[in-house]
């Protein structure tokens, strides 16, 4: 007797292989059988304590978000709707530089750190203390969590608008260390914000160099994805070979007006990396970005949103330009006047995202702001886009090409052992779904609504969402880093 049996399904294995038709049971947490018809196999007895009917829909394994700000919400909101209402099983954490754990702040959250919540969310001064609350929490989704370079900045110096020192520096490496030895997948870096800006290149790789020690991944939101980019990518480049690690470009993109078209240029240059080197990326299927209210991004060539101020809430959901217009400011003045701010920028080309998105060396990340009172809609609706507007209208990929890039890529370059793949023995993370229907209900003018087409949920073995709403409790777990492999990182031909 199975826990579940799911019969007369479309199985996509997350490996990239073709649709197959077959039944699957679920014993223990775990993928127990899987009978496929062309294989003659569906003719058995198996019985279940559940039967799920699966009339012909799509069996995936869950999505892996491979870039999320999910950090503390984990935790504070642990049913994870905007998650699992998509598919996604697994989330990853701690990007950017940015992450909940180890931290000890001195004062106020040093910036992006905000970005993950309230100064009083910053409780966990070892990384094990995180883990520990994931795991008390019980989250409908799995976790697994990076270290972020600015949060360890902030543990270990008075001040961040300088280079470390070297006992700095080493405070910092033990640090590490030592969360690396309590599961950590590896280290991220936002070099792009201020906090983390004046961190030298010898910086970083003192830091990677961990990391090739422990088997860990060193994942990059590079100093600039505008006209610098490329000597960006070759000093991310530059720290992966020196300290021989694996290195993943956070949310490649062509920013700005004057950058589009480069995506090509900008691809060649990861192709080439990528030849002797586990080099990647991620992206999320939008051509617009979000984060903090930036100064340096203020241009009038593009259409800025804004998402909250903390002086003029009012602002929310307005442009930019709209304000300044009222104010009868320039934009920067207007800007000025907002900060501290959260900001939409619609700065990338359809067809830079179409080419990156579609290439082999992209896994799939929403990169939403789960604390942003009016979210980027990539926050709920960024993997079901994929497969509607991408796969199903664009047709830039077949759809076991996209679920390959959501699933048995993104576990294999972050090491989430026995994830990923619709697999005998694998952990039961699945996802059953209706594709020619499955679509985002999320938009930029509202943008908290859940996607359409998801029938069923199941986190390790455990129906976790069903009819719109989260099902039981929370069956998600803590994941530590294992064993990273280069299928994670393909080059080649599309």
């Amino acid at each position: 007797m199975f826990d579940t049996l799911i019969k007369n399904v479309r199985i996509i294995d997350g490996g990239g292989g073709k649709i197959r038709t077959g039944d699957l049971a679920i014993l223990a947490g775990r993928i127990s059988k899987i009978a496929y018809q062309d294989e003659g196999s569906t003719h058995h007895d198996w019985k279940g304590r559940e039967v799920i009917q699966g009339d012909g829909f799509v069996l995936s394994p869950g999505f892996i978000d491979v870039h999320t700000h999910d950090d503390t919400n984990v935790i504070r909101s642990p049913d994870m709707l905007a998650k699992i209402s998509q598919g996604i099983t697994t989330v990853i954490v701690g990007n950017c530089g940015i992450s909940a754990a180890p931290v000890t702040l001195k004062g106020p959250a040093p910036a992006p750190m905000s970005l993950l919540g309230p100064d009083d969310v910053f409780v966990y001064p070892r990384f094990s203390q995180y883990r520990a609350a994931v795991e008390a929490a019980k989250p409908s989704v799995n976790v697994a969590a990076l270290v972020g370079h600015t949060a360890l900045r902030g543990n270990h110096m008075d001040t961040l608008d300088r280079l470390a020192k070297s006992d700095e520096i080493e405070k910092m490496r033990d640090q590490l260390r030592e969360a690396l030895d309590e599961g950590a997948l590896g280290l991220s870096t936002g070099l792009a914000y201020a906090n983390a800006y004046e961190a030298t290149t010898d910086e970083i790789v003192a830091l990677a160099e961990l990391l090739a020690e422990a088997g860990g991944i060193y994942t990059t939101h590079m100093r600039t994805e505008f006209a610098a980019i490329i000597d960006a990518m070759d000093e991310a480049f530059t720290v992966g070979n020196r300290a021989g690690v694996p290195v993943v470009i956070s949310h490649l993109k062509c920013a700005g007006v004057e950058n589009w078209g480069r995506s090509e240029e900008v691809l060649r240059h990861l192709e080439q990396a990528g030849k002797t080197r586990l080099r990647g990326c991620d992206c999320y299927p939008y051509t617009a970005s979000s984060s903090l209210l930036d100064l340096k991004q203020v241009n009038p060539t593009l259409r800025i949103d804004i998402t909250w101020s903390t002086p003029h809430p009012e602002a929310a959901g307005k442009t930019l330009s709209d304000i300044a217009s009222s104010w009868g400011l320039s934009l920067t003045a207007a800007a000025e006047k907002l900060l501290p701010a959260g900001a939409i920028y619609h700065n990338m080309s359809e067809a830079d995202v179409d080419r990156i998105i579609s290439h082999p060396a992209t896994c799939i990340g929403s990169d939403g702001l789960p604390n942003d009172p009016l979210p980027h809609p990539r926050l709920w609706g960024a993997f079901p886009r994929v497969l509607s507007y991408y796969c199903r209208e664009k047709k830039v990929f077949t759809l076991p090409q996209a679920i390959h890039k959501m699933t048995g890529r993104s576990a294999a370059r972050y090491g989430l052992d026995e994830r990923g793949l619709v697999k005998e023995g694998y952990w039961a993370d699945l996802v059953l779904f209706n594709p020619d229907t499955i679509k985002d209900a999320a938009t930029f003018l509202h943008p908290v609504r859940t996607a359409e087409g998801i029938r069923a949920v199941w986190v390790n073995g455990q129906l976790s969402y069903s009819e719109g709403a989260v099902q039981g409790s929370g069956a998600g777990r803590f994941l530590c880093r294992g064993t990273i492999r280069a299928e994670g990182f393909p080059f080649g031909t599309r």
